[in-house]
């Protein structure tokens, strides 16, 4: 394998840790990812939706890097 392509495990969470992260209410993260503002949840089941931390953690971060900008 080439150290340069080095892969991490897709590691999905649930709504729950999704708030957790980002403070945000259950209502704000659906409306936020329908107008195209948040990472998109995917289905893993036949009731049941989970987000990738990784886009969620990216989300978090440049929201915090913006914030790092502010006058």
């Amino acid at each position: 394998m080439n150290t340069a392509q080095k892969t991490h495990p897709i590691e999905c969470i649930r709504l729950p840790e999704v708030r957790r992260i980002t403070g945000l209410s259950t209502a704000t993260i659906y409306r936020m990812a329908v107008g195209g503002k948040f990472p998109h949840q995917g289905k893993i089941g036949e009731q049941a939706v989970a987000w990738i931390r990784a886009e969620v953690e990216q989300w978090a971060a440049s929201k915090a890097e913006a914030r790092k900008r502010l006058p």
